[in-house]
């Protein structure tokens, strides 16, 4: 029996070596508690902005990092079935913890992955598709609309562009950053894709509507495009989904600005929102596994990398989700 695995401790917020690889004792379930044996770690790009210290951390450093593993329970606690033992799953973490090779989360907070569905492919559509199945269910579609998604080739853009005409878009307006992404974002079902790495992207899009206008935008750039963006949306119906801000800062939308031009904006996000993507996540699972949606897995790193894959997020190198795993998993 081993009393240390490896981990990657968060020991402050700031750059990318902030992270440090480590060895901490081996958790033990608690009661209604499971054990997962850590294989695939995905790095999502919220983590990066923790870590960062654009939100607050109200924890004491340093801490195991990390909100998501995938794996294989090995051991349960007091009141868990002991069914589960074996099973492929994928957790998520409300207190991190999830950067490590075990793991010891509450049992509710696990995930079925479905056979046919590889460890790595599930931690890579764990979140990102997770959210992209609420944020169109949100927008209620009505099979006519012209939408934006904006950082269409990765992340929950990706799966919002591989989903948007199932769940009712009519026309799918994308962005992107760079040729090759855009040629992804194309690949995922996008009818005309725009660089967002312009600045002057929100003429180039108003010059592609040609006079038409957006009925919905998905917005995960916020900043100050956000507003730029309520002119070219329909008057009375037009809604905006605000559930990121890639540019650093959220929509840069005041309440007035909507009153004036007729328009919603939905803030996607706080605890509530939270919970609809949790129970959404079985649902992305089975859509990857049986092909209906792509799971995008830009390269898999040892866990001791963890800084170099925090350092391709903040450089928007990936073109999808960087899998940790674990070394001695």
């Amino acid at each position: 029996m081993r009393f240390s695995v490896q981990a990657i401790l968060l020991t402050g917020t700031g750059a990318p070596d902030v992270l440090v690889a480590s060895e901490v004792p081996t958790p033990q379930p608690s009661p209604d508690e499971i054990l997962l044996r850590a294989e695939a770690i995905p790095v999502l790009f919220p983590e990066t902005m923790l870590r960062s210290g654009a939100f607050p951390m109200p924890v004491e450093f340093p801490i195991v990092f990390g909100t998501q593993a995938a794996g294989v329970i090995t051991e349960v606690g007091v009141g868990v079935d002991t069914a589960l033992l074996g099973q492929r799953v994928i957790v998520s973490s409300n207190t991190f913890g999830t950067y490590a090779e075990q793991v010891s989360v509450p049992a509710a907070l696990a995930t079925p992955i479905p056979d046919g569905l590889s460890t790595v492919d599930a931690a890579a559509v764990g979140m990102s598709a997770s959210v992209a199945i609420p944020l169109l269910e949100t927008a209620e579609l009505t099979g006519t609309e012209t939408i934006l998604i904006e950082a269409a080739a990765t992340g929950v853009g990706a799966y919002l562009t591989q989903l948007a005409k199932e769940y009712g878009a009519a026309r799918v307006i994308a962005t992107a950053g760079g040729t090759e992404k855009a040629e992804q974002a194309r690949g995922f079902g996008a009818d005309v894709v725009i660089d967002h790495l312009d600045p002057e992207w929100p003429r180039q899009l108003r010059e592609t509507l040609g006079g038409a206008t957006l009925d919905v935008v998905f917005d995960s750039l916020g900043g100050e495009s956000a507003l730029a963006l309520l002119d070219l949306m329909t008057p009375l119906r037009g809604r905006m989904l605000s559930y990121g801000f890639l540019s650093g800062a959220p929509a840069q939308v005041s309440a007035m600005d909507l009153i004036m031009r007729g328009l919603t904006l939905i803030g996607c996000s706080g605890p509530d929102w939270l919970a609809g993507v949790a129970q959404a996540r079985g649902a992305a699972l089975k859509r990857a596994a049986t092909g209906s949606i792509t799971p995008l897995v830009d390269r898999v790193l040892p866990l001791e990398q963890a800084a170099y894959a925090h350092q391709l997020l903040a450089e928007r190198a990936a073109k999808g989700t960087i899998v940790l795993r674990p070394g001695r998993a």
